[in-house]
């Protein structure tokens, strides 16, 4: 899942060395913190947060499969 996030930042932005996810496992929970260039924030949330809002889908579309909740955190 943390590869999935990431190769997706990575394929929006135009610093992809800046992408840095962190996963944090629970029990049945994994939460993904995106930190992205303050310069790509925009480019990664979308307008009116529709980018935001599609990654979090195919990640908890993902998730779903293995029978797991995911939140994706977009940081700064």
């Amino acid at each position: 899942m943390k590869d999935l996030v990431e190769f997706i930042a990575r394929s929006l932005v135009d610093d992809p060395d800046a992408v840095d996810v962190t996963e944090i496992e629970g029990e049945r929970s994994i939460i993904l913190e995106l930190r992205v260039a303050p310069d790509d924030m925009g480019k990664v949330i979308g307008k009116q947060g529709k980018i935001a809002k599609a990654i979090r889908t195919i990640t908890k579309a993902t998730a779903a499969k293995e029978g797991k909740r995911v939140v994706v955190e977009i940081l700064r």
